[in-house]
């Protein structure tokens, strides 16, 4: 779809209790370029989540635990993580199960069975789709004067503010590690620390912050 999409630079973390649906998934995710992590329920991956960011998240809908609904409801209510896109996966096709999976917080719905290339295909326009609303909000605020509001006294360390720039470029975590030589679990702590003292809400709010700024 995207000459320019450089797949190997997403993480994709792909929830579900059927372990012949996760290694099926897993293998042509990864075989396409993306690196995937897995979780068999809510429960498991709210734990992945609290150490790791993912760039989006795939979801079933149906588990024991903590079902789809159950754990969207609590990434959309973390601002580490409410940014991130989230298909469902479902054996449930009928009109009234797609909107209650929109309407509880997931971007795309799918219906199980569905083809590899069609799950791929929505992963990559997801993911574009994400990185365009970024760069938008980022330019919002150059246009409507409505500037991000952070503590007076906020002060950002060295590393802090290399991050934070590059962040503004649009660059994912992992990217952001690859070019700075340290793990992405180290940049995730570094925006996680940024959100903290900020009080924004998510990496978008810190762009626009770096931007209006003047530090990006």
């Amino acid at each position: 779809m995207n000459d320019k999409f450089k797949k190997d630079s997403y993480h994709l973390l792909l929830i579900d209790d059927d372990p012949n649906l996760i290694l099926l998934v897993k293998d042509y995710l990864e075989f396409q370029g993306y690196q995937v992590t897995t979780a068999e329920n809510g429960r498991e991956a709210l734990e992945i989540l609290d150490k790791k960011v993912p760039d989006m998240i795939i979801c079933d809908v149906m588990m024991p635990e903590i079902d789809g609904y159950g754990l969207v409801e609590k990434v959309r209510q973390d601002s580490r993580l409410s940014w991130i896109p989230v298909m469902f996966l479902s054996a449930k096709g009928q009109s009234q199960d797609r909107v209650k999976g929109l309407n509880t917080g997931a971007d795309v719905y799918m219906v199980k069975p569905f083809e590899p290339e069609e799950l791929v295909a929505q992963v990559e326009s997801s993911l574009i789709q994400a990185s365009r609303l970024m760069g938008r909000n980022n330019r919002m605020s150059l246009d409507d004067g409505n500037k991000i509001q952070v503590p007076s006294n906020v002060e950002l360390t060295p590393t802090e503010l290399k991050v934070i720039q590059l962040v503004a470029q649009g660059l994912s975590n992992r990217q952001i590690a690859e070019k700075l030589n340290v793990s992405q679990r180290t940049i995730e702590s570094h925006v996680s620390n940024m959100l903290n003292k900020t009080s924004l809400k998510n990496r978008t709010e810190l762009a626009r912050w770096a931007i209006e700024s003047n530090m990006a």
